[in-house]
This record gives C-alpha cells, sequence and structure tokens, in this order.
C-alpha cells in the first residue's frame, strides 16, 4: 500500500477570517417584553456592559464553514477507528432512529407516571436486560456517564462501610495498569490510593495484592479484561482474597464488550461495576455528553444506588424514591433518557445470542490483527489477548532512535486512518493499543495491515518520512513543546502567559 509523499495542506480559515461588518446569519423576531427584562432576574454584577466579540457572518458561510471542518474530521462513519479502550466502533443507526422518536425526546421529564407508562417500561426493562448481563441484582440508569457511575459505586461503597459503623477502611487498592479514574473516583471519595505493581505478564500479581490488602481495604478496582487486553486468570482467586478481608470487588466495565455474553462480573467475585453504554450499547462516545453510566449492584449494596430507582407493582411503572440508604440523586430529573432508548434497541436488536456473537467476534478481531502484525512490531504482551493488545516501537527504533510510537502513528494518517491509543497504559514504554472491535470487517482489517507493514517498511528504508510525519493532513507536524508552552486559549490566539 503507497500513502501519498506530500501534499500542500491548506489550513481551513477560522470563523473571524471569515468575518465582515454586517454580515447576518439570522433573523430574529421582536423580543415583545420591557427593554431590561433581564436586570430583574440577573444580578447587575453579571450583566454584560458591552456586547460579546462575535463574528459577522452570513448563513452562508457559516454552513459551509463548519461542513468544511467536518468533512475534515475524522469519524468512524468515515473509515476505521482503532483506538484501544476507548471502542470508537460502529453503531448501528437504528438505534438513533428509535433513540429520537418524538413520543421520547418530547417527553418533558416532569410527566407524571400515569402518563409516561412508555418511558418508565424503557427504563425499567433496560435495568432488568443490564442486570441479567452482568448478573446483578439491580441497576441505576440516573448516572451521566461512566466516570460519574464509578464514582457513585465507590459512594455506595463508602455508605455501606459508614452505615455499618466501619471506620477503619481508608483505603483503595488499583493495579497500575488501571484507567486514570479509577484512583480519581477513590480519591474524590476520600480514600488514599495503594497502588500495587502488575506481573511481567500484564496481569495483577497476587503476591503483591496479598501483601497490600488489610483491615483498611476498602475496595479493589479491576478491569477485566484489563487495559492490556488480558483477562485476570486468576480472577476468582483476587475476588476470593479480597472478600476474606472484608473489602468490596469493583468492577470497571469498560470492557464489558470483550466477555459480553460469555461471562457475567457478578459471577467472577464482583460486587458493584459501571457500564459505558457508549462503549457497548450502541450510545454515542465524546464530545462530553449527554451519556449514561449505569451502575449495577449485588443485594449488599443495591439499599444504597441513587433514588429514584424505575420500580413496577404489577399495575404500573413508577420511579421509587423511597429508599431511606440512597446516597442521594446525582443527576437532574433520571438522567439522560434517549441514551437509554438507544442501549435498549441495540440489546434488544441483537439478543442474546446476538451480543456474545459481538464479543466473540470483537476478541477474533483483535486476534487476527495482532498476529497479522507481530511480526513487523513488537507485541507487548505475547499471548491471546481479548478485544484489544498492544503493540511497541522496539523494532522500529533500531534502525533510528527517533522512531518513537508518535512518529508511527502519525505516519499512519497518512493512510486515511485515525491513530490508535498511545502511550497507555503507562506500564507499557511507548504503547500503541489497537482495537478492532467486532464491527469492522476482514477486508477492513485487511488494508489497516497493509498500510501498517508499509509502515514499518518506511521506518526502515526512509525513516525520515516517517519522523515528520503526516504530509497530508491539514495541519503537519506540529512543535508541541511549543503548543503546551504557548497554548491558544480563545478565539483571538492569547496564550496564558
Amino acid at each position: 500500500m503507497n500513502a501519498p509523499l506530500l501534499n500542500t495542506p491548506v489550513l481551513e480559515p477560522s470563523i473571524f477570517e471569515l468575518s465582515h461588518v454586517g454580515a447576518q446569519g439570522v433573523s430574529l423576531p421582536a423580543v415583545g417584553v420591557e427593554e431590561n427584562p433581564l436586570e430583574s432576574l440577573i444580578p447587575p454584577d453579571f450583566l454584560r456592559e458591552a456586547a460579546p466579540r462575535l463574528p459577522e457572518i452570513s448563513q452562508m458561510d457559516a454552513v459551509r464553514h463548519f461542513l468544511r471542518l467536518s468533512q475534515l474530521n475524522h469519524c468512524i462513519d468515515k473509515e476505521f477507528y482503532p483506538l484501544g479502550s476507548c471502542t470508537m466502533k460502529y453503531n448501528p443507526k437504528v438505534c438513533d432512529y428509535y433513540g429520537m422518536l418524538d413520543g421520547l425526546t418530547r417527553l418533558h421529564p416532569m410527566t407524571p407516571a400515569h402518563l409516561s407508562q412508555g418511558a418508565l417500561k424503557i427504563i425499567y426493562t433496560l435495568q432488568q436486560y443490564l442486570a441479567d448481563i452482568t448478573g446483578f441484582d439491580a441497576v441505576s440508569l440516573q448516572q451521566a456517564a461512566g466516570a460519574q457511575g464509578e464514582l457513585v459505586g465507590i459512594m455506595m461503597i463508602k455508605a455501606h462501610f459508614a452505615h455499618m459503623g466501619d471506620t477503619q477502611r481508608t483505603e483503595v487498592i488499583v493495579p497500575d495498569s488501571a484507567h486514570g479514574t479509577n484512583p480519581a473516583s477513590a480519591a474524590m471519595c476520600g480514600y488514599k490510593i495503594v497502588e500495587i505493581k502488575s506481573g511481567a505478564n500484564g496481569l495483577v500479581d497476587l503476591a503483591r495484592l496479598k501483601a497490600a490488602l488489610s483491615h483498611k481495604t476498602a475496595a479493589v478496582m479491576l478491569t477485566n479484561p484489563s487495559t492490556v487486553g488480558l483477562f485476570e486468570k486468576d480472577i476468582l482467586e483476587i475476588t476470593r482474597l479480597v472478600h476474606e478481608v472484608g473489602a468490596f470487588m469493583y468492577y470497571d466495565g469498560a470492557n464489558l464488550n470483550a466477555v459480553m455474553g460469555q461471562a457475567k462480573p457478578a459471577q467472577m467475585g464482583f460486587d458493584v461495576m459501571h457500564i459505558n453504554t457508549h462503549k457497548t450499547f450502541a450510545t454515542p462516545h465524546g464530545g462530553g455528553g449527554p451519556g449514561c453510566g449505569p451502575v449495577a449492584v449485588t443485594k449488599t449494596l443495591a439499599p444504597y444506588l441513587p433514588a429514584p430507582i424505575a420500580d413496577f407493582d404489577g399495575q404500573q411503572y413508577f420511579l421509587n424514591e423511597d429508599r431511606p440508604l440512597s446516597v442521594g440523586k446525582v443527576k437532574a430529573f433520571y438522567g439522560n433518557f434517549e441514551m437509554m432508548a438507544r442501549a435498549l434497541t441495540y440489546i434488544q436488536a441483537y439478543g442474546a445470542e446476538g451480543l456474545s456473537q459481538v464479543s466473540q467476534d470483537a476478541v477474533l478481531n483483535a486476534n487476527y490483527l495482532k498476529a497479522c502484525l507481530q511480526e513487523d512490531y513488537q507485541v507487548a504482551f505475547d499471548q491471546v489477548c481479548k478485544h484489544e493488545f498492544i503493540l511497541t516501537n522496539a523494532k522500529q527504533k533500531v534502525h533510528d532512535s527517533h522512531l518513537n510510537t508518535m512518529a508511527i502513528v502519525k505516519r499512519l494518517m497518512d493512510y486515511g486512518y485515525h491513530p490508535p491509543t498511545v502511550y497507555f497504559p503507562l506500564i507499557v514504554h511507548e504503547a500503541m493499543m489497537f482495537e478492532p472491535t467486532e464491527t469492522e470487517s476482514k477486508a477492513t482489517l485487511d488494508h489497516f495491515v497493509a498500510a501498517m507493514k508499509a509502515i514499518a517498511e518506511e521506518c526502515r528504508t526512509q525513516p525520515e518520512l516517517v519522523l515528520n510525519a503526516p504530509h497530508t493532513t491539514p495541519v503537519s507536524k506540529v512543535d508541541e513543546v511549543a503548543a503546551a508552552r504557548n497554548p491558544n486559549l480563545n478565539y483571538f490566539g492569547q496564550s496564558a502567559s
């Protein structure tokens, strides 16, 4: 496969550069109220003294500007997007269709229960499905994202120990390969973070775990499969050791899409987990939300779930507010309802057998891609992976010590692909993490393999070509050090200094 060597990138002008005095893009009707109605609602100190400095631009120019930007952007609808850990997979458009039905999107969140039985049934049914998929006893859908779900999970663990009068639990154990939200969530709840080093095989080191466990341990947080794409073969022994000291097992559900229909976190011995619906159940990924981060728990922690919970009394569906031990409300109304409708559509469209096949295909694709690339790149952990795997630049830096991971993935952009996740997890030096997901065809993977092999050959024969990449993007190689030291933090290019 040959990529274009060079082009002349044309920078997209900013919308301020397109601005010219007097241009208008909208027509607004007369306000129809008194001249300064805001003065009675907003304190004077918060009112603007002058109009904001906004561009003046016609509607046509504005539409064309943002359309051009969207065409320059890389998206999963456009091409393969192999981000490891983040799971950028194609989501069926039928989920968008049902998630955006007028009867759902136009339903006011304050609609009483007897007028919103359909919506409440959606929430209740999704709770039941997720409980079945994960093996847990109860589920809350209120959380706005997986990260918030993770925080809520640790809040519930803390609430349980407080209710039991156990004040000695002050520590949460996390492996050094954990997602950054794990220690962040625990720290926000006031826990001391105890990090344990992974073994040489990338998995939990049982000896180090035993040494870290004590009567101070409140929880151990694990991702399984882990962030290096491997299933914890000792998971039952790990959960037994943790429960022996009276602590809880927290399951980071980021990689549920690798085991869905094959193994249930509750059966592994976990007590609580969050689910990233954007990774597994076809809701939008990124952009700051709105998202959905369900939390699933055992009977022991169920009383502490955020209130309300969707319930059914045999006659009608309702939001159950009668939860005296709940950690409280964590999201306005009952969370982001449209995301729940999308996730339910995905689950019902696939069914039990289909969801199981999703995980099998994700694992198959990852192992196929790894097998195809292992001769050209160094595999970090040479064993059967789950849904993702890690390569390094060890074979490339032999030809030129400057051929780091960043140079390789920047060159990949010239072949039309988004770079994989890089430099994560931190336990792998110069990591490149790939996740092909279940939605990519063998043909797509073969084209990607050809691109990666071509770059490996370029590293051997034309290292400068790789080191100066990308060559075909609107913005070519940038000075990352200068960008970090002198960031442009607003429309007018004013740096922090």
